[in-house]
């Protein structure tokens, strides 16, 4: 007696294809960076990328974005439909994005004095050039929006007319449980022998030791919400039957998987200066020589934290709102973790379109200070 065998149900079959085409093709998958732009400057490795504005109805001055370290430029241009610089083009505006490139070990050296003295104003020269604009709006999410800040408070550019920082730690030792164990430690520290100081501040290690490599950035950020990396693996299995649910499964992953290193130097320098000393809660930072003071920057100021964000806790990013001369001063807060205040679903429907509004009543190429 034959054994009748059941025909593949095409749910079953169509789920099968997609997961296959997912482990095995998942470039294939992927829906970021697509929005076309143009590269129009470079400083080393990194790259100013032009997404020009879709409409000019209105002449704006250009609005800078500079990328943290670590995160591929997928961010900004996650999705077809929910992509933030497709939003602000779409909105009337260009966009000129500060892709630091694919740094490695051979850029282990690279440290404050590089990214915010040296490469931040050549290549923001280079756009005002590229523009003919002397004034930008400049915004930074993250380590990013501490280059931003300290460009802003050294007084190299007096063309800043809105600066907009988004999730960066001003008072360290207020980022909940993260910012209490710096607190900690950097007391202990402090009441240490200062050779033991030295050792423990890993003043004496080669950057290239303390450099971390884009494979363990990636499971950093991953340790900082692995129930929500799980969830998505989860809803994957639930809806494999669905292209579009796995093309956005494997989208995220490629961003979340695919991190770049961060220079030896600047986990040194963003370790002591920024977490450890604590120093921006105070309005000023000495660094190698150089003091600023964030009392200085006039700029008009949007300061964006996430509502959800565990790493740098809205308490941490609010004390920058009585620490400036601006008169023009809006803090925010945006839905989301560290990330998804970029790109989430919620971001996009609650916060973008606030964003595009204050920039809009700040941007105008006839408006003076």
């Amino acid at each position: 007696m034959k054994t009748k065998y059941l025909k593949p149900q095409p749910l079953v079959k169509q789920s099968y294809q997609h997961l296959k085409r997912r482990l095995f093709d998942r470039k294939s998958l992927i829906l970021s960076e697509q929005l076309p732009y143009q590269v129009i400057a470079h400083f080393d490795k990194a790259t100013v990328r032009h997404y020009p504005a879709k409409h000019h109805q209105q002449q704006r001055i250009p609005l800078v974005l500079v990328a943290p370290l670590a995160v591929k430029m997928a961010i900004y241009d996650l999705f077809p439909y929910r992509s933030l610089v497709r939003y602000l083009t779409d909105s009337g505006f260009d966009i000129y994005l500060i892709d630091w490139g694919q740094l490695n070990r051979n850029d282990a050296d690279l440290d404050f004095n590089y990214f915010v003295f040296q490469a931040l104003p050549a290549l923001i020269k280079d756009i005002k050039q590229y523009t003919d604009c002397d004034e930008i709006s400049l915004q930074g999410w993250s380590m990013a929006g501490i280059f931003c800040l300290l460009y802003a408070a050294s007084g190299l550019d007096q063309g800043i007319r809105n600066l907009l920082i988004f999730a960066s730690p001003i008072d360290a030792y207020a980022s909940g449980r993260i910012g209490l164990g710096y607190q900690l430690a950097n007391r202990l520290i402090e009441q240490s022998p200062l050779s033991l100081q030295q050792i423990l501040l890993l003043k004496h290690l080669p950057n290239r030791i303390i450099h971390s490599p884009g494979k363990l950035n990636a499971l950093g950020f991953k340790l900082l919400n692995p129930l929500g990396i799980l969830q998505g693996h989860l809803q994957l299995l639930k809806r494999l039957s669905n292209l579009e649910d796995v093309k956005s499964h494997a989208t995220l992953g490629d961003f979340l998987n695919d991190m770049i290193d961060y220079p030896g130097a600047i986990n040194r320098d963003m370790l002591l200066w920024i977490w450890l000393k604590n120093p921006l809660n105070q309005g000023k930072f000495s660094y190698k020589g150089r003091t600023l003071d964030i009392n200085n920057i006039k700029s008009s100021l949007l300061i964006g934290a996430g509502d959800s964000d565990g790493m740098v806790t809205p308490a941490s990013v609010q004390p920058l709102t009585h620490l400036t001369s601006s008169q023009d001063v809006c803090f925010k807060l945006i839905p989301g973790g560290h990330m998804g205040l970029m790109c989430s679903q919620a971001s996009s429907i609650q916060f973008w379109p606030f964003l595009t509004n204050w920039l809009e009543q700040r941007s105008m190429i006839s408006q003076h200070h």
